[in-house]
Protein backbone atom coordinates (compact mmCIF):
# COMPACT_ATOMS: atom_id res chain seq x y z
CA UNK A 1 0.00 0.00 0.00
CA UNK A 2 1.06 3.81 -0.90
CA UNK A 3 0.06 6.29 1.78
CA UNK A 4 0.43 9.91 1.07
CA UNK A 5 0.04 13.26 2.72
CA UNK A 6 1.21 17.12 2.45
CA UNK A 7 4.08 18.51 4.92
CA UNK A 8 6.08 21.33 3.72
CA UNK A 9 9.82 22.54 3.21
CA UNK A 10 11.69 25.55 4.02
CA UNK A 11 13.15 27.52 1.48
CA UNK A 12 14.69 30.64 2.84
CA UNK A 13 11.46 32.29 4.59
CA UNK A 14 9.63 31.05 1.98
CA UNK A 15 7.57 27.34 2.53
CA UNK A 16 7.12 25.11 -0.74
CA UNK A 17 4.31 22.05 -0.41
CA UNK A 18 6.15 17.95 -0.22
CA UNK A 19 4.28 15.15 -0.73
CA UNK A 20 5.10 12.44 2.03
CA UNK A 21 4.48 9.24 0.12
CA UNK A 22 5.48 5.89 1.92
CA UNK A 23 5.33 2.79 0.51
CA UNK A 24 5.16 -0.57 2.94
CA UNK A 25 6.33 -4.43 2.22
CA UNK A 26 6.12 -7.10 4.42
CA UNK A 27 10.22 -8.63 4.99
CA UNK A 28 12.14 -10.67 7.49
CA UNK A 29 15.85 -10.80 8.18
CA UNK A 30 18.21 -8.62 7.67
CA UNK A 31 15.44 -6.27 5.48
CA UNK A 32 13.06 -5.93 8.38
CA UNK A 33 12.64 -2.87 9.92
CA UNK A 34 14.73 -1.03 6.65
CA UNK A 35 13.75 2.31 5.82
CA UNK A 36 15.00 4.34 2.41
CA UNK A 37 14.60 7.90 2.03
CA UNK A 38 14.53 9.12 -1.26
CA UNK A 39 14.16 12.78 -2.50
CA UNK A 40 17.09 15.13 -1.54
CA UNK A 41 16.94 14.57 2.30
CA UNK A 42 19.44 15.76 4.63
CA UNK A 43 21.20 14.68 7.75
CA UNK A 44 18.23 15.06 9.83
CA UNK A 45 15.83 14.14 7.46
CA UNK A 46 17.86 10.93 6.99
CA UNK A 47 17.69 9.97 10.80
CA UNK A 48 14.15 10.21 11.19
CA UNK A 49 13.86 6.66 10.43
CA UNK A 50 15.27 6.26 13.81
CA UNK A 51 12.92 8.62 15.95
CA UNK A 52 9.77 7.66 13.84
CA UNK A 53 9.74 3.82 14.49
CA UNK A 54 11.10 4.00 18.00
CA UNK A 55 8.35 6.92 19.19
CA UNK A 56 5.37 4.78 17.19
CA UNK A 57 6.76 1.88 19.53
CA UNK A 58 6.52 4.28 22.24
CA UNK A 59 3.13 5.15 21.61
CA UNK A 60 2.05 1.61 21.81
CA UNK A 61 0.42 1.91 18.11
CA UNK A 62 -0.14 -1.20 15.58
CA UNK A 63 3.24 -1.52 13.62
CA UNK A 64 4.89 -4.33 12.00
CA UNK A 65 8.41 -4.32 11.04
CA UNK A 66 9.36 -4.26 7.37
CA UNK A 67 10.81 -2.55 4.10
CA UNK A 68 9.75 1.29 3.75
CA UNK A 69 10.41 3.46 0.96
CA UNK A 70 9.77 7.15 1.84
CA UNK A 71 9.76 9.76 -1.13
CA UNK A 72 9.71 13.70 -0.39
CA UNK A 73 8.37 15.06 -3.72
CA UNK A 74 9.49 17.42 -5.70
CA UNK A 75 12.83 15.13 -5.63
CA UNK A 76 14.84 18.09 -6.59
CA UNK A 77 14.24 19.78 -3.83
CA UNK A 78 16.29 19.97 -0.88
CA UNK A 79 14.62 18.73 2.15
CA UNK A 80 16.30 20.07 5.45
CA UNK A 81 15.54 19.68 9.28
CA UNK A 82 13.34 17.30 11.53
CA UNK A 83 9.79 18.46 10.77
CA UNK A 84 8.98 15.69 8.08
CA UNK A 85 8.89 13.35 11.13
CA UNK A 86 5.40 13.63 11.59
CA UNK A 87 3.97 13.22 8.45
CA UNK A 88 6.29 9.85 7.92
CA UNK A 89 5.54 8.27 10.73
CA UNK A 90 1.28 9.04 10.07
CA UNK A 91 1.78 7.54 6.71
CA UNK A 92 3.72 4.62 7.73
CA UNK A 93 0.69 3.82 10.16
CA UNK A 94 -2.01 4.36 6.95
CA UNK A 95 0.25 1.71 5.04
CA UNK A 96 0.64 -0.80 8.35
CA UNK A 97 -3.67 -0.44 9.03
CA UNK A 98 -4.76 0.01 5.87
CA UNK A 99 -6.14 3.60 6.52
CA UNK A 100 -7.03 5.70 3.33
CA UNK A 101 -6.92 8.76 4.92
CA UNK A 102 -9.55 11.47 3.45
CA UNK A 103 -9.31 13.91 5.98
CA UNK A 104 -5.33 14.44 4.86
CA UNK A 105 -6.18 15.58 1.56
CA UNK A 106 -6.28 19.12 2.71
CA UNK A 107 -4.09 18.88 5.46
CA UNK A 108 -0.54 20.25 5.72
CA UNK A 109 1.36 18.13 8.90
CA UNK A 110 4.60 19.27 9.80
CA UNK A 111 6.45 18.42 13.48
CA UNK A 112 9.60 16.97 14.77
CA UNK A 113 8.98 13.87 16.80
CA UNK A 114 10.85 12.66 20.33
CA UNK A 115 11.38 9.38 21.15
CA UNK A 116 8.42 8.96 23.44
CA UNK A 117 5.85 10.43 20.58
CA UNK A 118 5.44 13.52 21.84
CA UNK A 119 5.83 16.62 19.50
CA UNK A 120 8.72 18.94 19.60
CA UNK A 121 8.14 22.39 17.59
CA UNK A 122 9.76 23.69 14.10
CA UNK A 123 11.42 26.55 12.95
CA UNK A 124 9.09 28.54 10.67
CA UNK A 125 5.47 28.02 11.52
CA UNK A 126 4.32 30.56 10.42
CA UNK A 127 6.07 30.61 6.93
CA UNK A 128 4.64 26.87 6.80
CA UNK A 129 1.27 28.53 7.64
CA UNK A 130 1.28 31.10 4.84
CA UNK A 131 2.48 28.34 1.70
CA UNK A 132 -0.10 26.10 3.11
CA UNK A 133 -3.00 28.72 2.76
CA UNK A 134 -1.59 29.70 -0.59
CA UNK A 135 -1.26 25.82 -1.87
CA UNK A 136 -4.95 25.96 -1.28
CA UNK A 137 -4.65 23.79 1.85
CA UNK A 138 -7.42 23.97 4.44
CA UNK A 139 -5.46 22.82 7.47
CA UNK A 140 -2.59 23.22 9.34
CA UNK A 141 -1.61 20.19 11.63
CA UNK A 142 1.60 21.22 13.55
CA UNK A 143 3.05 20.63 17.70
CA UNK A 144 1.11 22.43 19.72
CA UNK A 145 3.72 24.70 20.87
CA UNK A 146 3.83 26.34 17.39
CA UNK A 147 -0.24 26.67 17.26
CA UNK A 148 -0.62 30.57 18.26
CA UNK A 149 2.27 31.47 15.75
CA UNK A 150 0.53 29.78 12.67
CA UNK A 151 -2.95 30.95 14.21
CA UNK A 152 -1.98 34.57 13.08
CA UNK A 153 -2.85 33.44 9.39
CA UNK A 154 -6.94 34.09 8.56
CA UNK A 155 -8.84 31.59 6.64
CA UNK A 156 -6.92 28.57 7.96
CA UNK A 157 -7.84 25.93 10.51
CA UNK A 158 -4.80 25.31 12.94
CA UNK A 159 -4.57 22.49 15.13
CA UNK A 160 -2.47 22.30 17.62
CA UNK A 161 -1.27 18.78 18.95
CA UNK A 162 1.17 17.46 21.63
CA UNK A 163 1.74 13.67 20.25
CA UNK A 164 2.01 10.89 17.53
CA UNK A 165 -1.28 9.95 19.20
CA UNK A 166 -2.93 12.90 19.10
CA UNK A 167 -2.37 13.31 15.67
CA UNK A 168 -3.06 9.63 14.13
CA UNK A 169 -6.85 10.00 16.44
CA UNK A 170 -7.19 13.21 14.85
CA UNK A 171 -6.76 12.51 11.05
CA UNK A 172 -8.39 9.11 11.12
CA UNK A 173 -11.68 10.48 12.24
CA UNK A 174 -11.42 8.91 15.32
CA UNK A 175 -10.98 12.31 17.61
CA UNK A 176 -12.55 15.35 16.39
CA UNK A 177 -10.47 19.11 17.73
CA UNK A 178 -11.07 22.83 17.52
CA UNK A 179 -8.97 24.58 15.56
CA UNK A 180 -6.89 26.98 17.55
CA UNK A 181 -8.55 30.08 18.20
CA UNK A 182 -6.67 33.29 15.43
CA UNK A 183 -4.28 35.10 16.94
CA UNK A 184 -5.78 38.79 16.74
CA UNK A 185 -3.65 41.77 16.31
CA UNK A 186 -3.30 44.45 19.26
CA UNK A 187 -4.79 47.50 18.35
CA UNK A 188 -2.24 49.32 21.01
CA UNK A 189 1.72 48.23 21.55
CA UNK A 190 3.70 49.00 24.30
CA UNK A 191 7.36 50.76 24.84
CA UNK A 192 7.95 49.26 27.90
CA UNK A 193 10.68 47.43 27.36
CA UNK A 194 12.43 49.83 25.44
CA UNK A 195 15.05 52.65 27.63
CA UNK A 196 13.53 56.10 27.18
CA UNK A 197 15.38 59.09 25.81
CA UNK A 198 14.36 60.97 28.65
CA UNK A 199 17.19 59.48 30.50
CA UNK A 200 19.51 60.82 28.11
CA UNK A 201 20.86 64.65 29.18
CA UNK A 202 21.59 66.77 26.80
CA UNK A 203 22.79 66.46 22.89
CA UNK A 204 19.65 68.05 21.72
CA UNK A 205 21.11 68.33 17.92
CA UNK A 206 21.54 64.84 17.96
CA UNK A 207 17.74 63.81 19.43
CA UNK A 208 17.03 65.86 16.91
CA UNK A 209 18.72 64.24 14.25
CA UNK A 210 17.66 60.63 15.33
CA UNK A 211 13.99 62.22 15.63
CA UNK A 212 14.41 63.10 11.64
CA UNK A 213 15.93 59.34 11.15
CA UNK A 214 12.90 57.66 12.67
CA UNK A 215 10.51 60.11 11.17
CA UNK A 216 11.64 59.65 7.77
CA UNK A 217 13.75 56.05 8.04
CA UNK A 218 16.65 57.60 6.98
CA UNK A 219 20.16 55.86 7.79
CA UNK A 220 22.44 57.71 10.39
CA UNK A 221 25.58 57.84 11.60
CA UNK A 222 26.89 59.20 15.18
CA UNK A 223 30.49 60.45 15.16
CA UNK A 224 32.25 61.71 18.11
CA UNK A 225 34.81 60.89 21.52
CA UNK A 226 34.39 57.72 23.36
CA UNK A 227 31.75 58.36 26.37
CA UNK A 228 29.71 60.81 24.46
CA UNK A 229 26.61 58.39 24.63
CA UNK A 230 26.54 57.25 20.98
CA UNK A 231 25.69 53.57 22.29
CA UNK A 232 23.17 55.40 24.94
CA UNK A 233 21.24 57.03 22.32
CA UNK A 234 20.91 54.32 19.60
CA UNK A 235 19.74 51.94 22.09
CA UNK A 236 16.99 54.04 22.15
CA UNK A 237 15.80 54.74 18.86
CA UNK A 238 13.25 52.10 18.51
CA UNK A 239 11.45 53.69 21.48
CA UNK A 240 10.52 56.76 19.37
CA UNK A 241 9.80 54.49 16.05
CA UNK A 242 6.25 54.21 15.13
CA UNK A 243 4.01 51.13 16.32
CA UNK A 244 4.51 47.97 13.72
CA UNK A 245 1.60 47.23 11.24
CA UNK A 246 0.30 43.96 11.15
CA UNK A 247 1.79 43.27 7.58
CA UNK A 248 5.21 44.26 9.50
CA UNK A 249 4.74 42.02 12.43
CA UNK A 250 4.27 39.12 10.28
CA UNK A 251 7.28 39.65 7.87
CA UNK A 252 9.59 40.47 10.88
CA UNK A 253 8.14 37.28 12.64
CA UNK A 254 8.69 35.07 9.58
CA UNK A 255 12.41 35.79 9.81
CA UNK A 256 12.63 34.80 13.30
CA UNK A 257 10.93 32.42 13.31
CA UNK A 258 12.98 30.74 10.46
CA UNK A 259 16.17 31.61 12.80
CA UNK A 260 14.69 29.83 15.75
CA UNK A 261 14.47 33.48 17.73
CA UNK A 262 10.61 33.23 18.32
CA UNK A 263 9.21 32.84 21.79
CA UNK A 264 6.12 30.45 20.89
CA UNK A 265 4.40 32.01 23.76
CA UNK A 266 4.18 35.68 22.09
CA UNK A 267 2.61 34.29 18.56
CA UNK A 268 3.77 37.45 16.63
CA UNK A 269 6.87 39.78 17.34
CA UNK A 270 5.44 43.02 18.08
CA UNK A 271 8.71 45.00 18.91
CA UNK A 272 10.79 46.42 16.31
CA UNK A 273 14.08 44.28 16.15
CA UNK A 274 17.50 45.56 17.53
CA UNK A 275 20.29 44.38 16.47
CA UNK A 276 23.50 45.48 17.42
CA UNK A 277 26.02 42.58 16.17
CA UNK A 278 29.68 42.49 17.04
CA UNK A 279 32.51 44.23 14.71
CA UNK A 280 33.83 40.24 14.60
CA UNK A 281 31.13 39.41 13.13
CA UNK A 282 31.53 37.67 9.47
CA UNK A 283 30.52 38.37 6.12
CA UNK A 284 27.71 35.83 6.37
CA UNK A 285 26.94 36.51 10.07
CA UNK A 286 25.93 39.91 8.88
CA UNK A 287 24.25 39.27 5.54
CA UNK A 288 23.05 35.62 5.67
CA UNK A 289 23.98 32.58 4.30
CA UNK A 290 26.08 29.59 4.93
CA UNK A 291 25.58 25.61 4.33
CA UNK A 292 21.60 25.84 4.57
CA UNK A 293 21.35 29.80 3.40
CA UNK A 294 19.75 31.51 6.42
CA UNK A 295 18.78 35.09 7.65
CA UNK A 296 21.64 37.46 9.08
CA UNK A 297 21.77 40.08 11.00
CA UNK A 298 20.73 42.62 8.15
CA UNK A 299 17.42 40.65 7.83
CA UNK A 300 17.19 40.20 11.52
CA UNK A 301 16.72 43.84 11.92
CA UNK A 302 13.61 43.78 9.42
CA UNK A 303 11.28 46.44 10.44
CA UNK A 304 13.86 47.86 12.46
CA UNK A 305 17.13 49.27 13.96
CA UNK A 306 20.34 47.81 13.02
CA UNK A 307 23.56 49.29 15.21
CA UNK A 308 27.01 49.17 13.85
CA UNK A 309 29.11 50.56 17.19
CA UNK A 310 32.42 51.48 16.39
CA UNK A 311 31.62 51.06 12.84
CA UNK A 312 35.42 51.38 11.34
CA UNK A 313 36.16 48.37 13.58
CA UNK A 314 34.78 45.93 11.20
CA UNK A 315 36.15 44.46 8.09
CA UNK A 316 36.02 46.68 5.42
CA UNK A 317 34.93 44.00 3.08
CA UNK A 318 32.01 43.08 5.88
CA UNK A 319 30.54 46.39 5.79
CA UNK A 320 30.71 46.89 2.02
CA UNK A 321 27.85 44.22 2.10
CA UNK A 322 25.87 46.26 3.08
CA UNK A 323 25.62 48.64 0.32
CA UNK A 324 23.02 46.94 -2.26
CA UNK A 325 20.42 45.46 0.97
CA UNK A 326 20.55 49.46 1.57
CA UNK A 327 19.63 50.04 -1.81
CA UNK A 328 17.47 47.72 -2.63
CA UNK A 329 15.91 46.20 1.28
CA UNK A 330 16.36 42.71 0.31
CA UNK A 331 19.26 40.06 0.32
CA UNK A 332 20.12 37.77 -2.93
CA UNK A 333 21.92 34.49 -1.95
CA UNK A 334 22.49 32.75 -4.79
CA UNK A 335 23.97 29.48 -3.93
CA UNK A 336 23.91 25.95 -6.59
CA UNK A 337 20.96 24.90 -5.09
CA UNK A 338 18.73 27.89 -5.59
CA UNK A 339 18.86 31.57 -5.18
CA UNK A 340 17.13 33.09 -1.61
CA UNK A 341 15.62 35.89 -0.73
CA UNK A 342 15.53 37.77 2.66
CA UNK A 343 13.73 41.03 3.28
CA UNK A 344 16.26 43.60 5.01
CA UNK A 345 14.53 46.89 5.21
CA UNK A 346 16.08 48.06 8.53
CA UNK A 347 17.48 51.40 9.44
CA UNK A 348 20.87 51.80 9.64
CA UNK A 349 22.10 53.58 12.85
CA UNK A 350 26.45 53.52 13.20
CA UNK A 351 28.74 55.36 15.75
CA UNK A 352 32.13 55.71 15.07
CA UNK A 353 35.38 57.57 17.00
CA UNK A 354 37.32 60.74 14.97
CA UNK A 355 40.29 58.47 15.01
CA UNK A 356 41.80 55.64 17.12
CA UNK A 357 42.37 57.42 20.46
CA UNK A 358 38.95 58.93 20.13
CA UNK A 359 40.13 62.25 20.60
CA UNK A 360 40.58 63.81 17.73
CA UNK A 361 39.83 67.67 17.58
CA UNK A 362 39.19 66.98 21.46
CA UNK A 363 39.56 70.68 23.19
CA UNK A 364 40.82 69.26 26.63
CA UNK A 365 42.22 65.84 25.95
CA UNK A 366 45.26 65.73 23.39
CA UNK A 367 44.89 63.25 20.49
CA UNK A 368 48.10 60.80 20.13
CA UNK A 369 47.23 59.50 16.73
CA UNK A 370 49.84 59.81 13.99
CA UNK A 371 48.24 61.60 11.26
CA UNK A 372 48.78 58.31 9.19
CA UNK A 373 46.71 56.20 11.33
CA UNK A 374 43.57 59.18 11.76
CA UNK A 375 43.65 59.21 7.74
CA UNK A 376 44.34 54.91 7.68
CA UNK A 377 41.20 55.08 10.24
CA UNK A 378 38.51 57.19 8.26
CA UNK A 379 39.56 55.35 5.11
CA UNK A 380 38.30 51.80 6.40
CA UNK A 381 34.72 53.62 5.67
CA UNK A 382 34.12 54.14 2.26
CA UNK A 383 32.72 57.23 0.11
CA UNK A 384 29.71 54.70 -1.02
CA UNK A 385 28.67 53.45 2.00
CA UNK A 386 28.77 56.96 3.67
CA UNK A 387 26.79 58.27 1.13
CA UNK A 388 23.78 56.06 1.72
CA UNK A 389 23.75 57.22 4.89
CA UNK A 390 21.38 60.21 4.96
CA UNK A 391 22.31 62.05 8.16
CA UNK A 392 25.52 62.16 9.84
CA UNK A 393 25.64 64.08 12.94
CA UNK A 394 28.45 64.75 15.44
CA UNK A 395 28.26 63.80 19.18
CA UNK A 396 30.00 66.38 21.30
CA UNK A 397 31.14 65.58 24.86
CA UNK A 398 28.73 67.39 27.62
CA UNK A 399 30.02 69.63 30.55
CA UNK A 400 29.24 68.74 34.15
CA UNK A 401 26.22 71.61 34.18
CA UNK A 402 24.07 69.51 31.50
CA UNK A 403 25.18 66.79 33.54
CA UNK A 404 24.04 67.58 36.83
CA UNK A 405 20.66 69.13 35.44
CA UNK A 406 17.61 68.36 36.69
CA UNK A 407 15.61 69.60 33.67
CA UNK A 408 13.67 67.61 32.75
CA UNK A 409 14.24 65.85 29.07
CA UNK A 410 11.20 65.04 26.70
CA UNK A 411 10.50 61.56 26.89
CA UNK A 412 10.60 59.34 23.81
CA UNK A 413 6.46 59.04 23.85
CA UNK A 414 6.45 62.63 22.93
CA UNK A 415 9.11 62.30 20.18
CA UNK A 416 7.03 59.42 18.94
CA UNK A 417 3.85 61.37 18.44
CA UNK A 418 5.85 63.78 16.49
CA UNK A 419 6.86 60.89 14.36
CA UNK A 420 4.13 59.11 14.24
CA UNK A 421 2.14 62.06 12.90
CA UNK A 422 5.19 62.89 10.21
CA UNK A 423 4.46 58.97 9.29
CA UNK A 424 1.25 59.61 8.57
CA UNK A 425 1.74 62.26 5.95
CA UNK A 426 4.10 60.14 4.57
CA UNK A 427 1.35 57.59 4.45
CA UNK A 428 -1.42 59.83 3.16
CA UNK A 429 1.21 60.84 0.48
CA UNK A 430 2.74 57.59 -0.74
CA UNK A 431 -0.80 56.18 -0.79
CA UNK A 432 -0.69 55.88 -4.68
CA UNK A 433 2.71 54.81 -4.36
CA UNK A 434 4.15 51.00 -5.31
CA UNK A 435 6.55 49.76 -2.63
CA UNK A 436 7.61 53.31 -1.00
CA UNK A 437 6.34 54.15 2.39
CA UNK A 438 8.88 56.70 3.91
CA UNK A 439 10.88 59.30 2.54
CA UNK A 440 13.99 57.85 2.44
CA UNK A 441 12.43 55.13 -0.40
CA UNK A 442 11.18 57.66 -2.84
CA UNK A 443 12.37 57.20 -6.24
CA UNK A 444 13.70 59.51 -8.92
CA UNK A 445 10.35 60.34 -10.03
CA UNK A 446 8.72 60.20 -6.76
CA UNK A 447 11.55 62.88 -5.95
CA UNK A 448 10.53 64.93 -8.22
CA UNK A 449 6.93 65.52 -7.59
CA UNK A 450 7.27 65.89 -3.73
CA UNK A 451 11.02 67.26 -3.46
CA UNK A 452 10.11 70.46 -5.73
CA UNK A 453 12.61 73.51 -4.36
CA UNK A 454 12.24 76.96 -4.81
CA UNK A 455 15.02 79.76 -6.71
CA UNK A 456 16.51 79.78 -3.13
CA UNK A 457 16.51 76.48 -2.05
CA UNK A 458 18.07 75.55 -5.64
CA UNK A 459 20.37 78.09 -5.00
CA UNK A 460 21.66 76.45 -1.39
CA UNK A 461 22.05 73.17 -3.51
CA UNK A 462 24.15 74.47 -5.74
CA UNK A 463 26.32 76.15 -3.94
CA UNK A 464 26.56 73.00 -1.72
CA UNK A 465 27.49 71.18 -4.63
CA UNK A 466 30.04 72.86 -5.83
CA UNK A 467 31.49 73.62 -3.08
CA UNK A 468 31.08 70.98 -0.53
CA UNK A 469 31.47 68.61 -3.86
CA UNK A 470 28.67 66.37 -2.79
CA UNK A 471 27.72 63.26 -5.26
CA UNK A 472 24.65 62.89 -6.85
CA UNK A 473 23.74 60.11 -4.35
CA UNK A 474 24.40 62.85 -1.93
CA UNK A 475 22.32 65.25 -3.27
CA UNK A 476 19.38 63.01 -3.18
CA UNK A 477 19.39 62.47 0.66
CA UNK A 478 19.79 65.72 1.16
CA UNK A 479 16.39 66.54 -0.69
CA UNK A 480 15.23 63.23 0.71
CA UNK A 481 16.08 64.36 4.56
CA UNK A 482 14.69 68.21 3.69
CA UNK A 483 11.57 66.69 2.83
CA UNK A 484 11.12 64.83 6.48
CA UNK A 485 12.14 68.02 8.35
CA UNK A 486 9.52 70.33 6.14
CA UNK A 487 6.73 67.22 7.16
CA UNK A 488 7.83 67.62 10.79
CA UNK A 489 7.20 71.25 10.36
CA UNK A 490 4.03 70.48 8.89
CA UNK A 491 5.12 72.39 5.36
CA UNK A 492 3.66 71.27 2.00
CA UNK A 493 7.00 73.33 0.41
CA UNK A 494 10.53 72.76 1.13
CA UNK A 495 11.63 76.08 2.68
CA UNK A 496 15.01 77.39 2.37
CA UNK A 497 15.62 76.33 6.51
CA UNK A 498 14.70 72.61 5.56
CA UNK A 499 17.58 72.44 3.24
CA UNK A 500 19.89 73.77 5.51
CA UNK A 501 19.52 72.24 8.32
CA UNK A 502 19.83 68.84 5.72
CA UNK A 503 23.08 69.96 4.20
CA UNK A 504 24.28 70.07 7.94
CA UNK A 505 23.72 66.76 8.01
CA UNK A 506 26.17 65.87 5.66
CA UNK A 507 29.72 66.48 7.24
CA UNK A 508 31.41 63.32 6.82
CA UNK A 509 31.13 64.29 3.33
CA UNK A 510 32.93 67.27 3.83
CA UNK A 511 36.52 65.20 4.49
CA UNK A 512 35.56 63.81 7.58
CA UNK A 513 35.92 67.02 10.03
CA UNK A 514 34.63 66.00 13.19
CA UNK A 515 36.20 68.75 15.24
Amino acid sequence: MIAKIYSAALRGVEAIEVAVEVSAREAEGANAGRMNIVGLPDAAVRESGERVTTAILASAMDYTYGVHTVNLAPADLKKEGPSFDLPIALAMLACKQGEELSLANDLVIVGELALDGSLRPIKGALSIALGAKAAGRRRLLLPAANAREAAVVSGLEVYGLSSLYEAWQFITGAQSREPEARSRFPRSQSWGSYPDFDEVKGQQNVKRALEIAAAGGHNILMAGPPGTGKSMLAKRMPSIMPEMTEQEAIETTQIHSVAKLLDAREGLVMERPFRAPHHTISDVGLLGGGTNPGPGEISLAHHGVLFLDELPEYRRSTVEVLRQPLEDGKVTISRAAGTYHFSSRFLLVCALNPCPCGFFGDPVRQCRCHPRQIESYRAKVSGPLLDRIDLHVEVPLIDYRQLSSETKQESSETIRERVMACRRLQEHRFSSQRDIRTNSEMTPKAMREFCKVGEDCASLLEQAMEQLHFSARAYDRILKVARTIADLDESIDLEAEHVLEAIQFRSLDRQLCFS
